[in-house]
């Protein structure tokens, strides 16, 4: 009687710490495809789906399995250590060396086949436990209690604590250890009723080495996978809770990286930094209170202490990482120009979107320096919603400077944002400027009144901007300004991007496919 209750218990706590497992994997393979594939809505869905569906095959299987339940359950553990735990390993190595379209397939096949072993788990468990002498009404209930509650501890466990400490591949071999570690302490609980129990024993020793080398070394070797992704050296790599941070240098060249995606060439980014602050700052008649949103890099903050009248710099950025890098990191801090440890700056690390909604502050000259709409919660920023909370803060005369991506590689979303922050009660002008590490790109600017360019000049010290120059940046080609047209030669009708309707973000997934 006393060595069924331990049984019993233990197979309740296997059911809770494989549950704790499964949804690791699950919110894992999405990760993975988001960060690897892009469109992270898409990535979650259809890994989420497919784990799901693989489940209900599993579970489906499961009807065959009516013997040995203990050597089922142990050896499904120990297949989903093995394939889960060189997930991510491998979709890097994939990514890095095999053709377009290879990595999407391995993360959705592997996402099925984890899905379809996770599927097996909890229905063989449950059937030990009625066997042992458990109620089957008691015994589901059970089992599946553990399972729900388990699902809730893994989520929390990836978002807090395994993504932002241990990064994508080590979480996969770690989860896998535990998963083998769960099937030789049921092997240990139920060696009695077990034939060579040695034999799997020593099989799963076995896989835990192997589990151990990967966390040990996996990271390291992934990097070198990761590093073949990037045309320069890799000099700094971190994930935090809200991206991956990148910095490669070759020859000179400093880059930043963001979840894959580039933030600026040293080569070339004073192109961008001019041309983001200098006309904002000419045309604002209130230039004591500046806001930056985003621009954690401390670059657009160099360019503004440029001018004596600024009196203060508010930098919202999300993420406290970047900014501590920009601040402490030799080749940032060189680049920057020490900007952020600046008396005037202010540095506030929260959401654009939260801090314009319960802030009470006004600025005469407001900078959006965000990364592209290319996700779900980007594109929030880039709404008929947000620009209506940037004018409610904008002082009058006062100027806003949106970097809104390439008028010729995404014609109808930089159009797009420009009509959405016209929706937005602001009346806007148009530039766009040749970056040589990101091709033609461009800004919208606004401001409460008519916009006039007559004697605009650009008073301060640059590399690139001059007066002359800024007024060539206000011509738009015919191919790239806003009378689209579709291949009929029909003009396309541009639209507004809202929260309850965020059209901008699959256009701009469409329009940077192929780029």
């Amino acid at each position: 009687m006393k060595d069924s209750l331990k049984q019993t218990n233990a197979i309740y706590w296997s059911s809770g710490i494989v549950s704790i497992c499964g949804i690791i994997y699950e919110v894992l393979f999405g990760a993975a495809g988001s960060y690897i594939l892009g469109d992270g809505i898409k990535q979650y869905t259809l890994t989420i789906s497919l784990f799901l569906t693989g489940m209900g095959v599993g579970a489906y299987i499961s009807e065959k399995v009516t013997r040995h339940l203990i050597i089922y359950f142990v050896w499904i553990e120990f297949l989903i250590a093995i394939i889960g735990g060189f997930s991510t390993f491998l979709l890097f190595g994939i990514t890095a060396f095999l053709s377009d379209g290879t990595d999407a397939f391995f993360l959705y096949f592997i996402t099925v086949v984890v899905g379809t072993l996770t599927g097996v788990e909890l229905p063989i468990l449950i059937r030990k436990a009625n066997e042992i002498g458990e109620t089957l009404n008691r015994s589901a209930a059970r089992v599946l209690l553990s399972d729900y509650a388990g699902g809730l501890i893994g989520g929390l466990l990836f978002l807090y604590l395994l993504r932002p400490q241990l990064g994508l591949v080590k979480t996969a071999f770690v989860v896998a250890f535990i998963n083998a570690c769960v099937a030789l302490w049921l092997l240990y609980y139920f060696k009695k009723d077990i034939k060579r129990v040695k034999m799997h024993g020593f099989a799963g020793i076995f896989i835990i080495i192997l589990l151990l080398g990967g966390i040990f070394f996996g990271e390291e070797t992934a990097f070198t996978f990761e590093q073949k992704l990037y045309r320069d050296p890799i000099i700094y790599n971190q994930q935090t809770p809200y991206q991956q941070i990148i910095l490669t240098k070759e020859q000179g060249d400093l880059r930043l990286f963001l979840d894959g995606q580039l933030q600026f060439s040293s080569a070339d980014e004073y192109r961008y930094h001019e041309t983001l602050v200098h006309p904002a700052m000419a045309l604002s008649g209130n230039k004591q209170s500046v806001l930056i949103l985003g621009g954690g890099d401390g670059l657009a903050v160099r360019e503004l202490l440029k001018y004596d009248a600024i009196e203060s710099i508010t930098l919202v950025d999300l993420d406290p990482k970047v900014v501590e890098l920009a601040k402490t990191h030799h080749d940032l801090v060189q680049l920057n120009q020490h900007s952020l440890k600046d008396v005037r700056v202010k540095v506030v690390h929260q959401d654009a979107f939260k801090f314009l909604e319960k802030t009470s502050d006004y600025y005469g000259v407001i900078l959006v320096d965000l990364p592209d709409p290319n996700n779900e919660s980007l594109n929030k920023l880039y709404t008929q919603e947000f620009y209506q909370l940037i004018r409610n803060h904008l002082l009058p005369g006062g100027s806003v400077m949106i970097q809104a991506t390439s008028p010729t590689f995404a014609t109808e979303v930089y159009w797009g944002i420009n009509k959405t922050v016209q929706a937005a009660g602001l009346e806007t002008a148009n530039l766009h400027v040749d970056i040589p590490s990101f091709g033609d790109w461009g800004f919208v600017i606004a401001k409460r009144e008519q916009i006039s360019w007559d004697g605009i000049t650009i008073p301060v010290d640059t590399q690139f901007l001059t007066t002359e120059v800024l007024h060539g940046l206000r011509s738009f080609g015919k191919d790239i300004d806003e009378n689209i047209v579709n291949n009929q030669g029909e003009k396309i009708q541009i639209e507004v991007n809202t929260l309850l309707d965020p059209i901008l973000l699959q256009k701009y997934l469409e329009a940077w496919r192929y780029y």
